[in-house]
């Protein structure tokens, strides 16, 4: 026996393992850093979403138009009565007292009474709020998956025909004011020019009348053309950056050496390049998921369609301020999520990210 082996210190039972302990730094303080993370973006999304509370209460008293006069219908009225009008609906009270108002009532959920309605501006919201997401989730979900796939195929295969095609017809559809694009497809297949007769309603959202199976056919009816509208300038947002990022990540030392091993393309791209160049496309995706909250407020009004939107739209000709600052302030708020949730999702995808 060595002289080393002979003051080696004999282990015991209860005795450590030999050798350095285990590298536990990740993931003992990984959790901690992803909490961090998680409550700075929380907290991020607390202050936009107060800061919206307050730009949409002073944004929309810059509108022109008295909503008093509005209410009274044109008719003729009393100095009395437009006083009563003012006082009902807190109109007569110093511009701080409103705010201070408006906030605390709404940071307990009530966004006021519409004055053209004269119902809570919370039942407006839910009574349209399905209207909306059926067209926009509609429409989300269809350019969201084309831009996707055409986007890959068009980084994979960059500088081919159809890349070219792709890229050219996104760019110009992408480019398309969505209000001119839906009235040019009501002139085309809703009126009928030419040879091509009128295929689909004009607006609304049903004919009336319908039961069952049959009033479902009739709203997938006059879906057709607002969700074409929808898709048609929306995706090509999705194509593009999708193409861009995939494109980025082609150049990637460890896509040469999946090839080198014999991999297929295919299996390069579906294994390895698209999901790691998905960070940016998963952004859009929540931003544009926000949106469908929102709505598409030309599209709706162009399309006489009985969402969100149009309503924002009908709140504004009043003007109907209570109305209109609860729209403002969910569809705000849908967008502010949404980013909220992609960032925290990010270091999901990409350890790195929060670190």
């Amino acid at each position: 026996m060595t002289a080393e082996a002979a003051s080696a210190p004999t282990a015991g039972p209860d005795a450590p393992p030999p050798g350095p302990p285990p590298d536990r730094g990740p993931r003992a303080h990984g959790g901690t850093a992803y909490l961090r993370y998680a409550a700075g973006k929380a907290a991020g999304a607390v202050v936009s979403l107060l800061a919206v509370l307050v730009t949409g209460f002073f944004l929309f008293r810059l509108i022109p138009g008295d909503p008093v006069k509005f209410m009274t219908g044109g008719r003729p009225v009393s100095v009395q009565q437009l006083a009563a009008y003012r006082r009902e609906f807190g109109l007569d009270l110093p511009m701080w007292q409103q705010f201070t108002d408006y906030c605390g009532k709404a940071l307990t959920g009530d966004l006021g009474t519409s004055y053209q309605f004269r119902a809570p501006v919370i039942d407006k919201i839910t009574e349209a709020l399905p209207n909306t997401l059926l067209l926009t989730g509609t429409a989300f979900v269809l350019y969201s998956a084309l831009g996707i796939v055409l986007g890959t195929r068009s980084a994979w295969r960059h500088g081919s025909i159809g890349d070219r095609l792709n890229t050219g017809l996104a760019l110009t559809l992408y480019s398309v004011p969505s209000f001119w694009l839906g009235l040019l497809l009501i002139i085309v297949f809703a009126v009928g020019a030419g040879p091509v007769p009128g295929l689909f309603p004009t607006g609304g959202m049903e004919s009336g009348g319908e039961e069952g199976l049959a009033h479902a056919v009739d709203v997938a009816h006059h879906l057709v053309l607002p969700v074409l509208t929808l898709i048609a300038v929306q995706y090509g947002e999705t194509l593009l950056v999708t193409r861009s990022a995939l494109l980025d990540e082609m150049g990637s030392d460890y896509l040469t050496t999946a090839r080198a091993k014999g991999l297929r393309d295919d299996l390069v791209r579906r294994r390895h390049a698209v999901p790691n160049a998905l960070l940016p496309t998963v952004t859009l995706i929540f931003v544009n998921l926000g949106r469908t909250v929102a709505g598409v407020i030309l599209v709706e009004t162009v399309f006489s369609w009985p969402g969100l939107g149009g309503l924002f739209y009908q709140a504004l000709s009043v003007p109907d301020l209570p109305l209109v600052q609860g729209l403002f302030f969910v569809f705000a708020a849908a967008v502010i999520v949404m980013n909220t949730l992609a960032d925290l999702l990010y270091p999901l995808l990409d350890p790195r990210v929060g670190r």
